[in-house]
């Protein structure tokens, strides 16, 4: 059953019993399924009307609709109100006050029965001998009374096993989440044990060569490649604080601001890098700007390992709803004594881009070499 469904029949059910203990009533005073009485019609009407409204207010107010039924119950034995306050009676009254309840309709019908044995005819016979008002008490009574008691202790019962099943649920999260924490805190240590220390290696060995180097051209070259360690090691050192902390404070993320420092690089390892701008600049979303950096580096990253010193044309164009990056080598030869490589670069790529809801292209173009093409929401 769907809310919707559950508001409407919350809302109906409660006018629907009214109306059911209004016809019933009046049933009953006419003596299609009780004791007829000689009072006029329009009394009987306000009376009966009296019982179906208290009923159709009963789960809200119970004792409203207790009086009225017992008032209707001793008068006229107008039985489908005393019915409904008894079933609510067992699904709200706790242990004390139902015993109270109970007391107090034992003696109501006891009270009825004396009633009606003192009138003549059909309802003393009916509702004034001894077995009669047991056999009453027993019906309008008893029965709703443990119906109403079977319902609350199901409801107890479905709350209990509901409230089980979202701990138990809780519980399965929060083991999740301890696991998983567990295994980022594993893989920083062992990228830790092992990157860390290669590459704190290499910006060792090469501040020693820039100090030892026998050109200036030798210096510088050293340089280069501690300055590129040292970011490296920082930009590692910002991965590891992300997967050792749930919730970790992110450093300063590139953007196309840094484009010409990664260029740079680049140029100074004897690339020939050029840069084109197309269409006009404008302020972009970070999630873009990152990408599209992540982007160029990857492509320059594959031009070093597997082009040699190919010349590399970077193209950044501002098209009216996306970025467009274009890298493109124009040598198709492979460099001697390729870098080694996961094989997932281009994959990683890939996925960070069309996480961004993009697209990427990667492969060979018609004047040979390389390209790698990402187009990146940007509006």
């Amino acid at each position: 059953m769907t809310d919707r469904t559950s508001r409407i029949a919350e809302r109906i059910t409660p006018w629907a019993l009214g109306t059911t203990v209004l016809l019933l009533s009046m049933a009953s005073v006419t003596g299609s399924v009780g004791v007829r009485s000689a009072l006029p019609l329009p009394v009987l009407v306000a009376v009966a009307a009296c019982c179906g409204v208290a009923a159709s207010l009963g789960r809200r107010w119970l004792w409203p609709l207790v009086v009225v039924g017992a008032v209707a119950h001793v008068w006229l034995v107008m039985w489908p109100a005393a019915v409904v306050a008894s079933y609510y009676a067992g699904t709200r009254l706790r242990r004390r006050e139902l015993w109270l309840y109970v007391g107090g309709a034992v003696g109501l019908f006891a009270l009825a029965g004396l009633v009606s044995s003192w009138n003549e005819g059909y309802r003393a016979l009916v509702a004034g001998t001894a077995v009669n008002v047991l056999l009453m008490g027993g019906a309008m009574l008893g029965l709703p009374l443990v119906a109403g008691l079977w319902v609350r202790a199901r409801r107890q019962v479905l709350d209990a096993m509901r409230e089980q099943a979202e701990q138990l649920l809780r519980e399965q999260v929060l083991r999740a989440d301890q696991a998983r924490d567990q295994e980022r805190a594993r893989i920083a240590r062992e990228m830790h044990d092992v990157v860390a220390h290669r590459v704190s290696l290499m910006v060792l060995h090469a501040g020693a060569l820039e100090v030892n180097a026998p050109d200036a051209r030798t210096a510088e070259a050293a340089a280069l490649i501690g300055g590129v360690g040292r970011e490296a090691l920082t930009n590692l050192r910002e991965v590891l604080g992300v997967l050792r902390s749930p919730d970790p404070v992110r450093g300063p993320q590139p953007t196309l601001a840094d484009l010409d420092r990664l260029l740079d690089q680049s140029r100074a390892l004897g690339i020939v890098v050029n840069r084109h701008d197309e269409g006009r600049p404008r302020p972009l979303p970070p999630t873009a700007e990152r990408t599209a950096y992540r982007v160029v580096q990857e492509a320059l990253t594959n031009v070093h390992k597997h082009a040699g010193d190919a010349e590399t044309d970077v193209f950044v164009r501002y098209r009216p709803a996306e970025l467009e990056v274009l890298v493109r080598n124009r040598s198709s030869a492979v460099a001697d004594g390729d870098l080694p490589g996961s094989g997932w670069g281009l994959v990683g790529l890939r996925e960070r881009v069309e996480l961004a809801g993009g697209r990427l292209e990667a492969g060979p173009w018609d004047e040979g070499g390389f390209q790698v093409l990402a187009g990146i929401p940007a509006a």
